[in-house]
């Protein structure tokens, strides 16, 4: 069903604030579709801070990814961290099991496909409440900022509709790409996490540090030229992207910050490699 990366122990990777953060998402494998078979499908656990996959799991299209979510955190310790997931994986069993049985923590996005408890977060009185962090961005030819509120929800909305919500969450994106009109958007999210337990900051930072598995996927993508594979045989689509996720692990973990140019490196001289091996070699070795 799965290839699975790391145990029990690596999960302490990929510490913010003090708490452990993982991101739950997926990839299609676009090279592995033909004719009499469709692309496949992988659902990962990646860490927020140096992008290292803990689990994967093939689930064949992306509809069946809720029933994978279980199975794919199930071999980890989860103790005390906080998982992160778009609104697909916002499914109540799959919250309440994580918060009741792995002891973990949850942010989970709710869009309007949950229609009561979107319509509860939404009428919460946002407008009283002042805006508690602030950040903004800029690169790729765009500028974005974004502001986050916080309420408390155990006792404003008694009964809302999602196991275990301590906070919701309002985040609020302006975002101006060169050339195109400033675009707006409203998110509402849930989170297990108390006032007490993380400040505003620390969950504004693990909504953006999600985005940290997306940035892994265009690493496998454009350096590793992932989706222009056309490995579809068996299980080999699926243990090249373990290949991938263990090489780019490998090299973030021992401090490489891009990936591409390091690669580019081992290419043209291989013994740069040595090191990431445990391998010492005096020559040849600076720079990697």
């Amino acid at each position: 069903m799965g290839a699975y990366l790391a145990g029990r122990h690596a999960v302490a990777a990929g510490t913010a604030s003090g708490r452990r953060v993982i991101a739950v998402d997926a990839k299609a494998l676009k090279g592995s579709v033909r004719l009499t078979a469709t692309r496949r499908h992988l659902l990962s656990a990646v860490t927020h801070h140096r992008a290292v996959t803990l689990a994967q799991a093939e689930v064949g299209t992306k509809t069946n990814e809720t029933a994978y979510f279980r199975p794919l955190l199930e071999p980890l310790d989860l103790a005390g961290a906080l998982v992160t997931f778009d609104a697909l994986h916002s499914v109540r069993a799959n919250v309440t099991w994580l918060v009741e049985t792995k002891k973990a923590h949850y942010v989970a996005v709710i869009k309007a496909k949950q229609p009561t408890a979107h319509r509860q977060l939404a009428a919460l009185p946002w407008r009283d409440i002042a805006v508690q962090h602030t950040s903004s961005s800029t690169g790729h030819g765009r500028r974005e900022s974004r502001s986050i509120k916080t309420c408390g929800i155990a006792d404003e909305l008694a009964g809302i509709a999602f196991p275990h919500g301590r906070l919701a969450i309002r985040v609020h994106r302006r975002r101006k790409q060169t050339g195109r009109r400033e675009s707006r958007e409203t998110v509402y999210a849930v989170t297990s996490l108390d006032a007490h337990e993380a400040r505003p900051v620390e969950l504004a930072a693990a909504g953006r540090g999600h985005w940290t598995i997306e940035a892994l996927h265009h690493v496998r993508d454009v350096t590793f030229a992932e989706d222009a594979s056309t490995v579809h045989n068996g299980t080999a689509p699926r243990a090249m992207a373990t290949l991938r996720n263990l090489a780019i692990g490998l090299l973030k973990t021992l401090g490489a910050d891009n990936i591409a140019k390091t690669t580019r490196a081992i290419r043209d001289q291989p013994e740069r490699a040595l090191p990431f091996l445990g391998i010492t070699n005096k020559t040849g070795t600076e720079g990697t």
